[in-house]
């Protein structure tokens, strides 16, 4: 057996992980990064691409900003169609200047691997049979790879190996408790090599479902469809996709669309997942492994940037400062924004989306919900706050700055 010794033991190499082990990299602190899949299969992934403010500022001080800058698609509204009338919202003018950034995740990923590798850092990719314990004692990880078994010796273990992986599921059940809501429809996406239909995004309500109208760059467009859980992808060919969504959009997105072949193709269902606490002993949950919002709102890779600037901010107060007081507030901290979060995604997702059990009743009240919010300029503020993202506690982040420099 092979022991490795360390002060952070990082399970999963998702971007929670990869920044996560970046930050502490910057701080000095030892650590080790440990994947059962391949580095090829994770730098592949198709997953989100929108970035809060707050999320660029992290990669900023995290120093893998340099492609974001130059590939990045600042945004400063987006769009909702309602009725067949489109209706803009400013975000940076109901903000005070803030926007979000249209930035593939897949990107990301990639950007943070190389610095990683830039930096030579260990890493342990396909690794099999990773088991976490002791995380309420003196943790270690084990694991094997190239049939080679493997120890590694720590004081903390970041769990940021996702909805499956094997951190949560290693916590005892009667330590922790999970909420948990699931949709009952899906969202049909299609990648494709075409110009986006429009320059800011298009949020869709219609009576035949929710559409979203997205985009990864100025070549390349991602566009998403509502459709029910029993849908299989290949019942959905390029042209009977591109036929749904322009049935979906207005007139002038209609004329605006440009179609063309799919480069992926996926139904993604919609749930939303809370773990509680966040933090077990000397574990801790982040990003995916803790929560999970609609996609909706946005949120899930942001939710994980401010796991990660709070468990980063807490590991470099206890390694420079001695104390612990971060540690200890990580799951509180983590938790208010998360549930800021999912109350978000699920409000967008119950406004836009139409529900097969809805009355008629019910439709005109969530219609009348929707016209305040894009007639009132204290609806419009409240979306955008929420869309642009909430703030980290600044003093924490000031820490890893100044640590960074």
């Amino acid at each position: 057996m092979e022991i490795l010794n360390t002060k952070v033991a990082i399970i999963g190499s998702g971007p929670a992980g990869l920044l996560l082990g970046q930050l502490l990299y910057k701080a000095g602190i030892e650590h080790i990064l440990i994947e059962q899949r391949s580095a090829e299969y994770v730098s592949a992934r198709i997953r989100a691409g929108i970035l809060e403010q707050v999320s660029v500022d992290l990669l900023k001080q995290a120093g893998v900003d340099q492609h974001l800058n130059e590939f990045g698609l600042p945004h400063h509204g987006i769009e909702i169609l309602s009725n067949g009338e489109k209706h803009r919202i400013d975000l940076s003018a109901l903000t005070y200047g803030k926007q979000v950034t249209v930035y593939g995740q897949t990107e990301l990923t990639k950007d943070l691997m190389h610095a990683r590798n830039e930096a030579k850092l260990t890493s342990f990719y396909e690794a099999n049979d990773v088991k976490i314990h002791e995380f309420y004692n003196e943790p270690y990880v084990t694991f094997y790879k190239n049939g080679i078994e493997y120890r590694v010796n720590c004081d903390f273990i970041a769990g940021c190996d996702g909805y499956h992986g094997v951190c949560r599921a290693t916590v005892p059940q009667d330590k922790i408790k999970t909420f948990e809501k699931v949709y009952p429809f899906g969202w049909l996406g299609v990648l494709a090599d075409v110009p986006p239909v429009s320059d800011e995004l298009i949020y869709v309500r219609s009576e035949r479902g929710f559409a979203l109208c997205s985009m990864r760059s100025s070549k390349r467009s991602r566009y998403y469809l509502q459709v029910p859980l029993t849908d299989k992808v290949d019942e959905w060919s390029d042209e009977r996709f591109w036929d749904e969504l322009k049935n979906r959009l207005d007139s002038e997105s209609q004329k605006n669309l440009i179609t063309g072949p799919s480069i992926e193709k996926s139904i993604a269902p919609l749930r939303s997942f809370v773990t509680e606490p966040m933090r077990f002993g000397n574990l801790f949950l982040a990003g995916d492994a803790a929560h999970i919002v609609p996609p909706t709102g946005a949120k899930g890779l942001n939710l994980a940037a401010s796991d990660i600037a709070y468990l980063s901010s807490a590991l470099i107060e206890y390694y420079l400062n001695s104390s612990k007081q971060g540690l200890d507030e990580y799951s509180e901290k983590c938790l208010k924004r998360v549930w800021k979060a999912e109350r978000f995604s699920w409000w967008m997702t119950h406004l836009l989306h139409h529900f097969e059990t809805e009355s008629d009743f019910d439709i005109k009240i969530k219609q009348a919900e929707l016209d305040y919010i894009l007639e009132s300029e204290a609806g419009k503020k409240t979306l955008a706050e929420n869309y642009v993202g909430l703030p980290y506690e600044l003093k924490r982040l000031e820490k890893i700055k100044n640590i960074s420099c």
